[in-house]
């Protein structure tokens, strides 16, 4: 089983629709949205990649995991952070270290950056995400999430 991680380019767009469908599936606040998922897709890959990082793994000629990332600037650290958005690998290729691939690969993009420190959220009920951050060393904070649509 050859894994190849590479950053996503816009064509890739299509494949990684379903994926997104799939971590929204267990995401109990999102409802997936096609429309709306390709034009965030489209604007994560839009400019250099300097503030934000798309990547996929690829098995084949298949995109089988996704992970995104951006950056936004700590004033806690003085510093710029990242936060990454969307890790999510295709129910069938899962538990065979395509996420620990994926995440890596985010964790050099920022390394390369000069960001110090990556957040992410993740649901509060979905323990078998809980248990792989861990795992990598992920620390919880007290901090909640809070949203307000602004349409």
């Amino acid at each position: 089983m050859d894994i190849v991680i590479k950053d996503a380019l816009p064509v890739d767009i299509d494949q990684m629709l379903p994926l997104l469908a799939q971590l929204f599936a267990i995401e109990q606040d999102f409802e997936f949205n096609a429309e709306a998922q390709a034009r965030g897709l489209r604007l994560m890959l839009d400019g250099c990649g300097k503030h934000r990082a798309v990547k996929v793994a690829w098995m084949n000629d298949t995109i089988v995991g996704m992970c995104t990332a951006q950056t936004r600037i700590s004033t806690v650290q003085g510093n710029i952070s990242a936060v990454v958005e969307d890790l999510v690998v295709a129910r069938e290729y899962r538990k065979k270290g395509i996420a620990t691939l994926l995440l890596s690969a985010i964790e050099g993009w920022a390394v390369n950056k000069g960001i110090k420190s990556i957040s992410l959220l993740a649901d509060k009920d979905n323990q078998g995400c809980l248990d792989f951050y861990n795992e990598k060393e992920w620390k919880r904070t007290s901090l909640i999430c809070l949203v307000k649509s602004l349409d």
